[in-house]
């Protein structure tokens, strides 16, 4: 047992004074008490204690090409555009690259208050489509890199089966992705044993997208595997794919999939960008999550998800960083706001009518729809929870000077400098002063294989 005295730390109810965090040899929380004295045995910690930050959606390998797109190449470039450009990476990636790449993803997003990850992960063959001996290669690279960098992971193995709606035959460039409902249910079962003995990972049921899926498949895979988890998919990400959709079924994504499935608390619907305002009110009635992607959708053009209607509603939400153009916290938090006044010409409407401060609204609902989507005790400093936390620096200016009230804010719209100086993940502190004890090997393999995916 280890016993933790912050003067300030982040609890569900808010900031709370001289507080003490008991932690377990297994890593959880045991008890958490408030206006306390420092015992004889506590470590003190040297700044503001807050809660990890749960994320949602991750498709590790694509973070190899951050910044290589930002170039014209097609007039009228979009998401399909840039989706080419994303096949021919896929083509040349090897399971040794993939775990480097995850592993280098993973320890930046320590870094920047990620401290789980839900990875989206649909790359699961060979060259052409071949399988590997193990089908589940990739995916086991996938835990590998999320153990050797310390972060909770829900690994969340992708159905992918066609091109389009109506099971239109899949495209070349999406050979490496394609499984039928027997070879993924096997996979799903394989995995799900594999990481039954992880303390910080488990599985999650993942479709890719309407498009991608059949409704016959999807209700097998459910029936398959009845039992509570996290389901998640991409949906209504693109205008083409709502007006693809009608034309297909006469429905739009999100109608369609809640006329069919039974959407409920745990569903994350990734990139439920395009909403009619009943769609907006039916997720949120549903208590699905919806997953906002802030920096990746403005990176692609995607549009902006009708958050203030929809907060209004109580609908839960969460952030993940997606295809890790930007990885930060605080600026995907910041662009949510940031996308509604845009939109809106107006500020400060992420609002609740008992919480006018927009950091607190922010971080707040991105912990609770993180620790949905991740079917994970993360998300809080709680009894019960994982001790996943994170120190902000107490020497921060705009820290140091703002009261409770304002000290998210500060963080998030403020705050030039990643304030984050100690992350802790299942107990253990892995990044201690803005280091991690692999960063050394880790960015020299990283820039070795940037090299190689180059060439």
């Amino acid at each position: 047992m280890a016993v933790y005295f912050a003067a300030k730390a982040l609890l569900p109810q808010g900031w709370a004074n001289n507080v003490t965090v008991s932690v377990s040899a297994q890593g959880m929380i045991t008890a958490v008490e408030s206006d306390t004295l420092a015992a004889d045995n506590s470590i003190h910690i040297n700044g503001f204690l807050v809660p990890g930050m749960p994320n949602l959606h991750s498709h590790a390998f694509q973070r190899a090409m951050a910044g290589l797109t930002e170039v014209v190449g097609d007039p009228a470039d979009s998401f399909w555009t840039w989706r080419d450009l994303m096949y021919r990476l896929v083509d040349k990636i090897t399971p040794q690259q993939l775990e480097t790449i995850a592993t280098y993803l993973y320890i930046e997003m320590l870094k920047a208050g990620y401290t789980s990850v839900a990875e989206f992960h649909y790359l699961h063959h060979d060259r052409g489509g071949k399988g590997y001996a193990n089908p589940a290669e990739l995916a086991l690279r996938i835990s590998q890199a999320a153990k050797s960098a310390s972060i909770g992971l829900t690994l969340l193995p992708v159905l992918y089966s066609y091109a389009g709606f109506g099971a239109q035959p899949a495209s070349a460039g999406q050979g490496r992705f394609i499984n039928d409902t027997d070879s993924y249910l096997a996979l799903y079962d394989a995995l799900s044993s594999e990481l039954a003995g992880e303390p910080m990972q488990r599985t999650g049921l993942c479709f890719h997208s309407l498009r991608a899926v059949t409704l016959e498949q999807m209700q097998r895979v459910q029936e398959a595997f009845p039992q509570p988890q996290p389901v998640h998919i991409h949906i209504a990400e693109q205008q083409k794919e709502v007006a693809d959709c009608l034309a297909w079924s006469g429905l739009r994504p999100v109608e369609w999939l809640y006329r069919h499935m039974p959407v409920d608390a745990q569903w994350c619907l990734i990139h439920a960008t395009h909403l009619t305002a009943d769609e907006t009110r039916q997720i949120a009635a549903s208590g699905a999550v919806a997953g906002l992607c802030l920096t990746t959708e403005a990176n692609l053009g995607d549009g902006i998800f009708p958050g203030a209607e929809y907060l209004s509603q109580q609908g839960n939400w969460g952030i993940g960083s997606d295809s890790h153009i930007s990885v930060s916290v605080s600026e995907d938090l910041r662009w949510f706001e940031y996308g509604q006044r845009l939109n809106h010409r107006r500020r400060n409407l992420l609002h609740l009518p008992a919480q006018p401060y927009i950091g607190n609204v922010l971080y707040q609902g991105a912990l609770q729809g993180g620790r949905m989507a991740l079917g994970q005790p993360v998300g809080q400093i709680a009894a019960g929870a994982r001790a996943d936390m994170l120190v902000l620096d107490g020497r921060d200016p705009f820290l140091a000077t703002a009261d409770d009230n304002e000290r998210l804010n500060r963080w998030i719209f403020a705050c030039a400098a990643n304030p984050i100086k100690d992350v802790m993940t299942g107990g253990r502190w892995v990044i201690e002063d803005g280091q991690h004890q692999l960063d050394e090997k880790t960015t020299r393999d990283f820039i070795t294989v940037m090299q190689q995916l180059r060439a």
